[in-house]
């Protein structure tokens, strides 16, 4: 089975119409509601029945799904380097801006404070981190000026990257590699700057980023050396954690990474 390219992202929430707004309110276009078909019900392991809405950003999609038999919410307490964090990297012009934005529509920081500029051994980018109002984690991402980033416009344009915590580097290089993804400009970030994205105390991470064959988005492998991150608990694709990597592939299915993260693939 190969990973072909990313399709969207699917966040999974109790209280849909109120995330919906969210998301419109910091430039998402949002869809009305559409049943999941039964089929899909049963590929992801459910009964009952459940609704998705659609929701775009620039070339970006993402779909909020919510189901008649809901899981479990998002763990409390949580933080960047847990094995259950997987974020989506929304790309903006102007990070102050679209976090003040972000945070007068519900979000809650993960970061200290606002926006922090990493050094150029680290992308140069600047960027903050913070949860929806179910606890979905997210960051803004502001390119350096100059960077052929390929983005143009304004505001909150689209999603660069999933980033997704792992506790082997090198496992999980080889699961994404398997599966027809390649690694790219690999770093090990650390400092004052990674510890006030993170909201954590002496951070160093590994950051991998692996890239389909298609167009972007891409994924992005955090391995956290420092703290080590608390494991991951099976997730149910009805769970508010079960955020999942919708692929197109040569086949339907629902697989798990080596840390048990979900991804969708589909024809």
């Amino acid at each position: 089975m190969i990973f072909e390219g990313i399709a969207g992202f699917r966040l999974v929430t109790a209280e849909p119409a109120r995330l919906a707004v969210f998301y419109r309110e910091i430039g998402f276009d949002v869809a009305e509601a559409a049943p999941i078909s039964a089929e899909e019900i049963t590929r992801l392991g459910l009964s009952g029945a459940g609704s998705r809405i659609a929701m775009l950003l620039g070339p970006s999609r993402v779909e909020l799904e919510s189901f008649d038999h809901p899981g479990r919410p998002y763990p409390v307490d949580t933080t960047a380097c847990d094995l259950v964090i997987q974020h989506l990297a929304l790309v903006t012009d102007d990070a102050e801006a679209a976090w003040r934005r972000a945070r007068d529509a519900g979000a809650t920081p993960i970061s200290r404070a606002r926006p922090v500029t990493l050094p150029k051994s680290a992308g140069g980018v600047t960027a903050i981190k913070f949860r929806d109002p179910e606890g979905h984690p997210l960051e803004l991402l502001q390119f350096a000026p100059g960077a052929n980033s390929g983005w143009k416009g304004t505001g909150i344009m689209g999603i660069d990257h999933s980033a997704i915590s792992v506790s082997d580097v090198v496992a999980s290089r080889r699961f994404y590699a398997r599966h027809g993804l390649g690694e790219a400009g690999a770093t090990v970030n650390y400092g004052p700057t990674q510890d006030a994205l993170d909201g954590l105390d002496g951070a160093e991470v590994d950051v991998v980023p692996m890239n389909p064959t298609g167009k972007p988005p891409h994924v992005e492998l955090l391995g956290y050396r420092h703290p080590v991150g608390r494991a991951l608990h099976p997730l149910f694709a009805n769970d508010l954690a079960a955020t999942r990597i919708v692929w197109r592939s040569n086949a339907d299915a629902l697989i798990r990474d080596p840390d048990g993260h979900l991804h969708q693939l589909s024809r």
